[in-house]
């Protein structure tokens, strides 16, 4: 298998790729991942800009001697590119796995909702030595290459029925626009990083009041980690919101998910596994 890896959001360092290269060569030798100059480059906030973004991906996406794309890192920024690179997706495209969270869900939601290959949500490429002693990447590369289930979120194993994980704020944000894909009787997966809980309670009100999220069948709640301190008690658990907007909205609150800004970020593949 040959593995892409582009940045369409913030860049990486030289370090964390040749980290994540070396990894694989020990674990998966007779493999091959590829890390696009565009991961390296810097422009302000992002990893290039947005047309050298959107060209680095289009390249791997378009390109047959890729298996997948494996996306570097989130951060902010791949959404400035879907109107650029959606329409232009090759055949090719549509026979590739697709690998990321956080910002990345922009992506994995639009390609979702085009059904143009298999999407997953998971660690990224540049996350060795960051949230990951290994574990984690060698969850996505063992889902990956081997079909390997272990590193998948539990609650999959048990529960057959379709799967979506999203950043909670990179969710709300796609509400209201063509990028959301269609989740009625799926289980969606959520989770959070470095938001107060006023503003976490004020997403779940959104997604618990979009129309285009009416029919989905539950709702799991993953790791919500580095909340900010507030200027008084929020005075509600995260487990009271959930409790309460799922109740607003008409579907289960399913408890909890392994997923999230953390070790132990479980593989969620969209669709049923």
């Amino acid at each position: 298998m040959r593995i892409g890896v582009v940045a369409p959001a913030r860049t990486v360092t030289q370090v964390s790729a040749l980290r994540m290269s070396a990894f694989m060569a020990l674990t998966y030798p007779a493999h091959e991942i590829v890390f696009h100059p565009q991961c390296f480059m810097n422009q302000g906030h992002f990893a290039g800009s947005d047309a050298v973004r959107a060209s680095a991906f289009l390249e791997f996406a378009n390109d047959p001697a890729f298996d997948a794309i494996w996306f570097a890192r989130g951060g902010y920024g791949s959404n400035r590119i879907l109107h650029e690179v959606m329409p232009q997706l090759a055949p090719a495209a549509r026979n590739k796995t697709y690998i990321g969270y956080s910002d990345m869900g922009f992506m994995l939601g639009a390609l979702y909702a085009r059904r143009i290959g298999r999407q997953a949500h998971g660690s990224m490429a540049s996350s060795m030595g960051v949230d990951d002693t290994g574990e984690d990447a060698g969850w996505v590369l063992g889902w990956l290459i081997d079909g390997d289930k272990r590193g998948l979120e539990p609650s999959l194993l048990t529960d057959r029925r379709p799967a979506a994980a999203f950043n909670l704020a990179i969710l709300t944000a796609m509400i209201g626009t063509p990028w959301l894909p269609d989740l009625t009787d799926h289980v969606l997966m959520i989770e959070e990083v470095s938001e107060q809980f006023y503003r976490i309670d004020r997403m779940l009100f959104q997604l618990a009041h979009s129309t285009q999220l009416r029919g989905i069948a539950g709702i799991r709640l993953g790791q919500v980690t580095d909340v900010p301190s507030n200027d008084t008690e929020f005075g509600e658990t995260l487990e009271q919101m959930m409790t309460r907007w799922c109740a607003e909205m008409g579907v289960p609150y399913l408890g909890r998910a392994g997923i999230g800004h953390v070790r132990a970020n479980h593989v969620v593949p969209f669709g049923v596994i």
